[in-house]
């Protein structure tokens, strides 16, 4: 039997390394510098550092401006001969010559096209997730791009919202994880390396719970919430160097983002020492009039830049109001000055003074083989089976599949949302694959039945009922168009589109094995089809090597592994649904009469007095953290180091991990917590720990996870972080609602 220590992801310990040799090593040569360049600056070249502006806009306008020096940074330009025409244009013509910083929206990938954030953080993987930022840096800055808006680590509880594809999911934990790693990955080992892009941490903060899942909408979150619940993968982000922050479109509790100081000054700089700057999302401080926060442009270019917006994004109100602002002493120029501090800090670190331009010549890093591999395991790792009676993996019986559904050979629309671009002539989809590297083996019948997912025209099933009745099996290939999810792509019914669920439900009447393979930007409330389909798979918008990634996946040459980062709902009426909430004072006992269970003419009873649905009862369709595997996997033999500890000790959990079927997999361990009584409520389970475990079938290996006591701390009635004495129970299992568990107290 096999032992592993499994090292703490930890909150507390995430290392800065982005930012070691810039910023520690040279710190002060870099602050001599920005005041060096800051004292011979004009007002005017002070807020031309404040000023991002789309490439979209007139060419020659925005060379005068450039040569003028009121341009701070160029948004999504991405032709290099033009990004260092521009460049010139800044170094070499403009007074002083200070570089432009080029930014585009680099959110999961950008020519290799890696799955949808949501689907990486299905990999419960944090190296995959490195990796993936790390390619798309690399790809990014060899066109010049130098910024991107990622990570999205906005907590995302409600898949109606469209951005819920660009998050890592509903927990806290596993955002703050995968987050530093995406950082980490686009910043590389230091922001002066040529192929490391800024990362920017974003919606700041909250954005994840708009009201309704309508984006751009209003959130209600208390302080504590923010603090327990939506700050802590911000923190994480800091930690681990994070240049660059967002400021969200919400209006919090009344308060719009871009003119929140306590979250911008109190929170982000006062607190966590953040010393990058704050850009706002596009055009967020105008849109503070239609909030109804500002009375018009200059006075919400005061309030954001009196916030702590250092850099505002497209809408001019800096440009156009700062000046007489200072003159009406409305803001001061010390203000100003030190948002140009924190950009020009930032510039200085990456070394664009040294070297503004990018090589035209050298060889193309786009879709190379290495991370075209990278981005298939991350495909592979992400892929989650939700369902299985052992029709997966294939097995050499079957000689011909039926391959249909609209999403079967849709290039474009599985590389998901914000993948502008990525290149659907590079995309590999499931049928490519599938006849690529399986043709030989069978014959692929192919009927696609829709011609896209919102396709309700019904002719053309009967031709996919007609080829599944002379195959062996059918791959149903149904979800999401890329359109349908991410920004403004909200959705208020999660069901399948189109005539999507009519054709699964005609190929299920056939009586032949049907495995579902579900495509999509967002968890989908797929309960029926399920039920109809002899398999389940689920992937997140997979990106460029999806296809081969779930043909080895169908054909066994892989091995599911993913989990949910996110509850899937049975229905929408069941929103927000998470696994990590608080409980009530009659929370559901599952032993509820449900709505078809209820006598005609029944009494006026409560029927229970829990809190439930009647007509959903309280479980959802798939729980936070579940996947099953071709194998089967035990836990066994849970012990801690002790039973009582200190809030300065640290508690080491061990346990069995054995593989107790007939293939090679790796399971997803994972490790919940709850604080049994608290001076206010605490969530029913909060995960801690996660690994990944590779087992060969009969192999057990004794795992050892460490989690120091510190990390039970939460923010109390008094709205003080610490970590209160009392009663746990700690569980490790395979998902978030089944394991095994043991009880420790913690002492004064």
């Amino acid at each position: 039997m096999k032992r592993i220590l499994v090292f703490s992801i930890c909150l507390f310990f995430i290392s800065s390394v982005g930012c070691t040799d810039a910023k520690n090593l040279k710190g002060g040569q870099i602050e001599k510098k920005v005041e060096d360049l800051l004292s011979k600056m004009t007002l005017e070249e002070k807020i031309g550092q404040m000023n991002q502006i789309s490439s979209s806009g007139n060419l020659e306008e925005m060379s005068r401006l450039i040569k003028k020096g009121e341009v701070g940074s160029i948004l999504n330009e991405i032709d290099p001969v033009r990004v260092n025409a521009l460049q010139r244009l800044a170094v070499e013509e403009s007074r002083l010559g200070i570089p432009l910083l080029i930014a585009r929206d680099v959110i999961h990938g950008f020519k290799t096209i890696f799955p949808i954030p949501l689907g990486q953080a299905a990999s419960f993987n944090p190296q995959i997730v490195e990796d993936g930022a790390r390619v798309a840096a690399k790809e990014a800055s060899s066109v010049g791009i130098r910024w991107t808006f990622a990570p999205m680590i906005d907590i995302s509880r409600d898949a109606r919202w469209g951005r819920i594809a660009e998050s890592c999911g509903e927990d806290t934990y596993l955002t703050s994880v995968m987050g530093a790693a995406m950082v980490k990955g686009f910043q590389g080992n230091s922001l002066n390396d040529p192929t490391s892009i800024l990362a920017c941490a974003k919606h700041f903060v909250g954005y994840g719970a708009v009201e309704g899942g309508r984006d751009y909408n209003s959130t209600h979150l208390t302080e504590r919430q923010l603090r327990n619940d939506y700050l802590p993968p911000f923190e994480a982000a800091t930690k681990q160097g994070a240049a660059t922050f967002m400021s969200s479109f919400n209006d919090n509790d009344g308060v719009p983002s871009s003119a929140n100081p306590f979250i911008l000054k109190t929170v982000l700089r006062n607190e966590w020492g953040f010393d990058g700057f704050v850009v706002s999302d596009w055009a967020s401080i105008k849109e503070m009039v239609n909030h109804g926060f500002c009375a018009n442009d200059k006075e919400s270019a005061m309030k954001a830049v009196n916030a702590g917006v250092d850099m505002e994004m497209v809408s001019y109100t800096y440009m156009n109001h700062l000046k007489e602002l200072i003159k009406e002493n409305k803001v001061t120029e010390k203000t100003i000055d030190d948002a140009v501090r924190n950009i020009l800090r930032i510039k200085f670190r990456m070394g664009l003074f040294d070297n503004p331009y990018i090589n035209g010549k050298a060889p193309s890093v786009m879709y190379s083989p290495e991370n075209l591999a990278a981005a298939k395991a991350a495909a592979t790792q992400s892929a989650i089976l939700l369902k299985n009676d052992n029709t997966l993996p294939i097995n050499s019986s079957v000689k011909t599949i039926a391959v249909v559904g609209p999403m079967a050979d849709a290039p474009y629309e599985q590389m998901g949302t914000w993948a502008f671009d990525g290149e659907k002539a590079k995309t590999q989809t499931p049928l490519q694959s599938l006849k690529q590297l399986y043709g030989d083996k069978v014959q692929i019948i192919y009927e696609p039945a829709l011609s896209y997912t919102r396709d309700k025209n019904t002719e053309n099933i009967s031709k996919a009922v007609n080829a599944a009745k002379k195959a062996d099996i059918v791959l149903a290939f149904v979800g999401e168009e890329a359109i349908l999810s991410g920004e403004a792509h909200c959705l208020a019914d999660l069901h399948l589109l189109g005539a999507q669920s009519d054709l699964i439900k005609a190929l299920a009447e056939t009586g032949k094995p049907l495995v579902t393979v579900v495509m999509a930007g967002r968890p989908l409330t797929i309960g029926k089809e399920v039920e109809m389909s002899n398999s389940v798979l689920y992937s997140f918008h997979p990106g460029t090597m999806g296809g081969p990634a779930i043909a080895d996946l169908l054909f066994g040459k892989s091995v599911p592994s993913g989990k949910t980062p996110v509850t899937f709902p049975k229905e929408v009426g069941q929103i927000p649904l998470y696994y990590n909430h608080n409980n009530t004072g009659r929370p559901a006992t599952k032993k509820e009469t449900l709505l078809d269970n209820i006598e005609v003419g029944a009494g006026q009873t409560s029927l229970g007095c829990t809190s439930f649905y009647m007509d959903a009862g309280f479980d959802p369709l798939f729980p936070f953290g579940y996947g099953l595997s071709y194998t089967t996997y035990k836990y066994n033999n849970l012990k801690l180091s002790a039973t009582e500890f200190t809030p300065k000790g640290q508690i080491e959990v061990t346990f069995d991990l054995k593989n107790t079927g007939k293939y090679e997999g790796t399971e997803v361990a994972q490790l919940y917590v709850r604080d049994k009584v608290g001076s206010v409520t605490r969530p029913v389970k909060e995960l801690k720990r996660f690994t990944r475990v590779t087992l060969k079938p009969g192999e057990t290996k004794n795992i050892s996870f460490m989690l120091p006591v510190e990390e039970l701390a939460f923010w109390n009635i008094d709205m003080k972080k610490v970590v209160e004495p009392g009663d746990f129970t700690l569980w490790v299992g395979t998902n978030s609602q089944e394991g095994i568990s043991a009880d420790f107290k913690v002492v004064e």
